[in-house]
């Protein structure tokens, strides 16, 4: 008969659930530490990822942990689970939420039905307030550390399954072969078409032959064995990427129609201050273009990824998949809408300058034969 092999099951591993919130223009971070440091007594964290050289990967702008009371989260109505809270905030303005609960001794397919159970009790679906009383928390601490806070508060969400050991060793491949990690990144109870379990399975990678990721749009699954890499931390940062272009992509989309109803009522108002109407106008969008180019950049350059080639390609994978390039190039196609708005409001406001000068002259030149004609 032949030899079946035994059910696999996860001796440690984490699911992490994220939630990232746009909450502010700017975030100033060291007065963030000092204000949490009197607030909680405990010391902060600067962003840095805990496994791999500096030199290889570094922030930009390292962000700041923050560390959270515990929670306990019901799952199901009946399964009470203790849970790890922090809060990570980046200086362009957006604030991580991060529950992570640790897992052991657990067969996989009671894994996996974990993983859903925390999906339902605290996932995008749900509208228990878990989060935004999370977020309160934080605010109450940090709010004087806000430049410009949001009044509409954009949300991403994200969910990191990892496995740090399972009940016997096995390759990705292995893994890949004797575990179907379908249902687990899927959420569905029911069996995909092939084609979709291909296209769910297709953003997978290794460096070594005992480590997998695995990447979809709003999941993750990590085997990490050694524990010796750190793409939780670059995923978070690629979804505070996605957060923040969403953010200046739809306050562009609201801008530019007004922009067009502005400059139609400037065109239209005929008046000896036409000149200043359009120099005015054309000062406010140059404001808003420096403001948004300058956060974009921060956002684009939030994490430089030079040696870990392993990390620079999951990053870069996973900014694709989020649609981040394509977030950017259609914020810049709007920047440059706006730029030249701006260059033809500034040529406007110089013509009109320009005609105003040339009636006085006339004015003036009608006003000294007048008196010319007045001394016969």
């Amino acid at each position: 008969m032949p030899h079946s092999s035994p059910p696999i099951s996860i001796k440690t591993g984490t699911i992490t659930a994220l939630r990232l919130f746009d909450i502010a223009y700017s975030i100033d971070l060291a007065q963030v530490e000092a204000l949490w440091l009197a607030h909680a007594h405990s010391t902060v964290r600067r962003g840095k990822l805990s496994t791999t050289p500096e030199k290889a990967v570094s922030f930009d702008v390292p962000p700041v942990t923050l560390p959270l009371e515990p929670c306990e989260l019901t799952l199901d109505g009946n399964h009470s689970i203790r849970a790890t809270v922090s809060a990570r905030c980046y200086d362009f303005g957006v604030v991580a939420l991060a529950v992570q609960i640790p897992v052991s001794d657990i067969a996989w397919s009671d894994y996996v039905e974990r993983v859903q159970a925390i999906d339902r009790a605290i996932g995008p679906s749900t509208s228990t307030g878990f989060w935004e009383r999370l977020l309160q928390r934080v605010l109450g601490v940090i709010s004087p550390t806000l430049d410009r806070p949001s009044s509409i508060t954009l949300e991403e969400d994200y969910l990191i399954v990892t496995v740090k050991e399972l009940s016997e060793p096995l390759s990705a491949r292995d893994l890949q072969e004797r575990i179907d990690l379908v249902p687990l990144l899927s959420g569905e109870s029911r069996t995909l078409a092939e084609a979709a379990q291909r296209d769910l399975l297709r953003h997978s990678y290794s460096y070594f032959t005992d480590d997998l990721v695995v990447l979809t749009w709003d999941r993750a699954f990590i085997y990490e064995p050694r524990g010796d890499s750190d793409v939780a931390d670059v995923l978070e940062v690629a979804n505070a990427q996605l957060l923040e272009l969403r953010y200046y992509d739809e306050l562009l989309d609201a801008e530019l129609p007004h922009m067009y109803d502005r400059v139609e009522e400037t065109r239209r108002t005929l008046s000896l201050f036409a000149a200043r109407r359009f120099a005015h106008l054309a000062s406010r969008l140059y404001t808003l273009v420096a403001e948004v180019t300058e956060l974009t950049e921060k956002v684009d350059n939030a994490l430089q990824v030079t040696e870990d080639v392993y990390l620079a390609r999951i990053y870069t994978a996973a900014l694709s998949l989020y649609r981040v390039p394509i977030l950017a190039a259609a914020v810049d196609r709007k920047l440059a809408i706006i730029r030249d708005t701006y260059a033809a409001l500034y040529d406007e406001a110089l013509n009109s300058r320009a005609t105003l000068m040339e009636l006085a002259i006339i004015v003036l030149i009608v006003i000294e034969i007048v008196l010319g004609l007045l001394r016969l």
